[in-house]
């Protein structure tokens, strides 16, 4: 009986922190597009597939002598840590602008602002997951785990964006765009 009051405690306290985790912490006063001003980090999409591309790292392990491949595969498998940790704080950046929105009277944006949370948070969760294959795949270099499904994740979260401010600001959707 009190293995399982212990066991139910741990999974409530896990969940509650995936929960605070998910949401995120960081840009709490993100309201409108002009507070994304300088907030945001470009990601390059086609870089970052690169770097966690099953197909480029067997190229890359044919190629090069074992030792430099060891060594050059860390280096990917850290550049694409970077990358899904600025995925993370953008996606918690953009998460708060869509809960901002929710609040809106106009329609369209309050179900833009749902869509937006809800890709930023979906996002989150992928990138968590992306964050322990790689720290994984760098412990064990053995191991063949790839966090593809972070970029697709990003992509939708950006094509959300993209519809967000449409609805708001048309003229502004490329410059915001290359922001992230």
């Amino acid at each position: 009986m009190v293995v399982t009051v212990i066991l139910v405690v741990v999974v409530a306290g896990a969940l509650l922190v995936l929960a605070r985790a998910a949401r995120g912490q960081a840009a709490a006063n993100i309201t409108s597009l002009v507070d994304l001003q300088g907030r945001t980090t470009a990601i390059d999409l086609s870089a970052f597939r690169n770097l966690i591309s099953p197909e480029e790292e067997e190229y890359l392990r044919r190629q090069l002598p074992p030792a430099e491949f060891k060594r050059l595969r860390k280096e990917r498998l850290r550049a694409a840590v970077a990358y899904v940790q600025c995925a993370l704080q953008n996606a918690a950046i953009l998460l708060r602008l869509g809960e901002a929105a929710q609040t809106s009277a106009d329609p369209q944006l309050a179900t833009a602002g749902r869509k937006l949370v809800d890709n930023a948070i979906r996002l989150r969760l992928y990138a968590f997951f992306a964050l322990s294959k790689l720290y994984l795949n760098i412990v064990f270099p053995g191991l063949q785990l790839s966090p593809m499904a972070v970029a697709d994740r990003y992509e939708h979260l950006t094509e959300a964006m993209g519809r967000f401010t449409r609805l708001q600001q048309p003229g502004l959707v490329t410059r915001i765009s290359l922001t992230l």
